[in-house]
C-alpha cells in the first residue's frame, strides 16, 4: 500500500464520511441489497403501453444535476448506464426534508455505489429513466474519479496514459467506454473455444505450474524456490509433455487452458505471463490437425463475433476455412529466392550474413532457419496460411516426415504477420525422443539457454507407448487482439506485467506487508 498526502478533495470525502456515520448512514453496508433489474435490459424492454414497471437497480453515480428539489443521476452497472430522476419530496415523505440535502446532496459523491427503488418512466425529453422512491447508499468512494467529458456523443478528456490504464485496469474499466467489451468478447472467444472442443468429446483437464524440469517448449523459464521441499522449481513455460502423459494414459483427447511463464522480452505482443489453449488428440496427425484447426478457429469466430471476418487496421483477415498451405523452404525460398534445404550450420550462417539477419555461435541450425523465416518470411502472410513441415531440427517434440526424415510434421498457422497456432503430428518414439533431447542439451552446453532440457519421466511415458497423436496450441492472448481489433497484447490482458510503480511526488514508498 502507498501512504499518501491527500488531496482536497480526499479529505473533504473522508469528513462526509464522518458525518454519514454522525447521521446514522453505515456507507459501507452489509446487508444484502436485491437488485432484481439492470440498465441494458430496461431501456430494451420498455414500453409506454405498459403499467409502471417497479424496480431494484444498482449502480456507481457517474455524475448527477442538482437542481432544487429535483436531481438526475446517471448510474453506471455491470449493462451500461441508465438516468435516475430523484425528487426529495420522493425520498423523504412527511420527514424532515434536510436529510436529503444533508445526505444525498452534501453527502453522497460521483463515484458513490447506491441501490435505487422506484418505478420506470420516460422524461419529457424522451429519455427512459427509473424515478427513485428509495435511495441506500451501498459504498462510499473516497477518491473521486477522473472525469472524462462527453458532448454529441464524442469523447473528452479519455484516460489514455497507457501506463496508468494499466495500472489502474479499474479506472480504465469505469471511465473508457468500449474496455469491457474487450473483456467480455475475449471470455466469449473461450467459451465458444470450449464448446467447440466439448461437442468432440475432448476432456478439460488442468496440469501444474510449477514443475521440476520447464519441458515442452523451448523458452527461458522462471526459476523459485519451494521452501517444504528446499528445491527449486520452474513456472511452466508449456504443459505438453503433462497433457502428453494423459494420452500415453488412456485419454483420447485432452485440452487445457494454460497460463504459462517466459522469462523473455516484453514487446507489443508479448508478455511474461501469457495464456495458451494446448488439445492433444490420440490416433490423429498433423494434416487431420490443420482441417481441425481451421473449422474451430471458423467456429469461433463466428460464435464471439457473427462473423469470420475481422478488421486489423485496414485489413480484413477472413477465418473462413480453408486455409492456404505452404511448407516452410518454399515459404524462405519464395521470400529469399534463396533454397536452404540441405544446407548445413555453417552454410546457413553464410545465408544468414548474406540476408543481414542476426546470428550467433549459440544457436544450431534449427534457430538459424528459424532466424532466416521470421526476419524474410513471416510477416509476409496476412489471411491465416499453414506454414508446414519445419526441418527437424527446429522440432524436438514433432515426428519425423513420413516422406522425408529431414523434416517433421508440424504446422504453424501465420495470420497477420505472427505465428497464431503451432501443431505436430506428436514424437511418440522413445528412442528417436532421447536423441532429440541429448541434441537440446547440447546446444545448452553451447550456451542456448531456451534449449530443452531432458525430461527422464516423460521418456519413461514414451517407453510405456504411446498411440499416434497430434497436438496443437492456440496463443489466446494473440487471438483476442486479433478478434477484438487491438494491436497491443496490453489491451487484452486486464493486468499486464509492469514494473515496480514508482511513488509520486506526494508518496512514500511501498512497504512490505510485515511493516504494514
Amino acid at each position: 500500500m502507498y501512504n499518501s498526502a491527500l488531496s482536497e478533495q480526499e479529505i473533504i470525502r473522508r469528513q462526509s464520511l464522518v458525518e454519514l456515520r454522525t447521521l446514522g448512514v453505515e456507507p459501507y453496508p452489509a446487508a444484502l441489497y436485491d437488485v432484481n433489474a439492470y440498465s441494458a435490459e430496461i431501456k430494451n424492454s420498455f414500453s409506454d403501453t405498459d403499467e409502471r414497471r417497479r424496480v431494484r437497480i444498482a449502480g456507481r453515480i457517474m455524475s448527477r444535476r442538482i437542481m432544487g428539489k429535483a436531481s438526475f443521476v446517471e448510474l453506471m452497472d455491470s449493462e451500461g448506464r441508465i438516468q435516475v430522476y430523484i425528487t426529495r419530496d420522493d425520498l423523504c415523505p412527511g420527514e424532515d426534508k434536510t436529510l436529503y440535502a444533508t445526505v444525498f446532496r452534501k453527502l453522497t459523491d460521483i463515484g458513490d455505489f447506491v441501490g435505487i427503488e422506484g418505478y420506470v418512466f420516460r422524461t419529457k425529453t424522451g429519455e427512459i429513466s427509473v424515478h427513485a422512491g428509495e435511495l441506500t447508499l451501498l459504498s462510499k468512494s473516497l477518491k473521486p474519479l477522473p472525469v472524462v467529458k462527453m458532448k454529441d456523443g464524442t469523447v473528452y478528456d479519455r484516460l489514455s496514459d497507457p501506463e496508468l490504464r494499466y495500472r489502474r485496469r479499474y479506472l480504465d474499466l469505469l471511465v473508457n467506454g468500449g474496455v469491457r467489451e474487450i473483456f467480455v468478447k475475449r471470455a466469449r472467444i473461450f467459451d465458444a473455444m470450449r464448446e467447440f472442443f466439448n461437442s468432440h468429446g475432448y476432456l478439460e483437464v488442468d496440469t501444474p505450474v510449477l514443475q521440476n524440469i520447464p519441458g515442452g517448449a523451448a523458452a527461458r523459464p522462471f526459476v523459485t524456490h519451494i521452501n517444504a521441499l528446499d528445491t527449486d522449481l520452474y513456472l511452466r513455460i508449456a504443459n505438453e509433455l503433462y497433457l502428453k502423459r494423459l494420452i500415453v494414459g488412456g485419454f483420447d483427447g485432452v485440452y487445457e487452458f494454460s497460463r504459462n511463464f517466459r522469462n523473455e522480452g516484453m514487446d507489443r505482443t508479448h508478455n511474461p505471463e501469457f495464456t495458451v489453449m494446448e488439445i492433444y488428440v490420440a490416433y490423429k496427425d498433423y494434416r487431420w490437425m490443420m482441417e481441425f484447426t481451421e473449422q474451430l478457429l471458423e467456429f469461433v469466430t463466428t460464435k464471439a463475433l457473427g462473423t469470420t471476418k475481422v478488421k486489423s487496421g485496414e485489413t480484413e483477415i477472413d477465418f473462413k476455412a480453408p486455409y492456404r498451405r505452404v511448407t516452410m523452404l518454399e515459404a524462405i525460398r519464395e521470400h529469399t529466392g534463396i533454397d536452404i534445404s540441405g544446407m548445413d550450420e555453417e552454410r546457413l550462417r553464410d545465408v544468414c550474413r548474406q540476408l543481414g539477419v542476426e546470428q550467433n555461435m549459440t544457436m544450431g541450425k534449427g534457430k538459424l532457419i528459424d532466424a532466416i523465416f521470421g526476419e524474410k518470411a513471416e510477416g509476409k502472410y496476412i489471411q491465416p496460411t499453414y506454414i508446414t513441415d519445419y526441418p527437424v531440427e527446429m522440432s524436438p517434440l514433432c515426428k519425423r516426415h513420413r516422406d522425408n526424415p529431414a523434416l517433421t510434421e508440424r504446422f504453424e498457422l501465420m495470420v497477420n504477420g505472427k505465428e497464431l497456432a503451432n501443431a505436430y503430428s506428436e514424437l511418440n518414439d522413445p528412442i528417436d525422443q532421447r536423441a532429440r533431447f541429448e541434441e537440446q542439451l547440447r546446444l545448452s552446453e553451447k550456451g542456448d539457454d531456451e534449449a530443452m532440457f531432458i525430461d527422464q519421466d516423460f521418456l519413461r511415458a514414451l517407453e510405456y507407448g504411446m498411440p499416434p497423436a497430434s497436438g496443437m496450441g492456440i496463443g489466446m492472448d494473440r487471438l483476442a487482439m486479433l478478434l477484438t481489433g487491438q494491436s497491443s497484447i496490453q489491451e487484452v490482458l486486464l493486468f499486464p506485467t509492469m514494473r515496480p510503480e514508482k511513488p509520486a511526488k506526494n508518496e512514500t514508498a511501498p512497504q512490505n506487508a510485515a511493516s504494514l
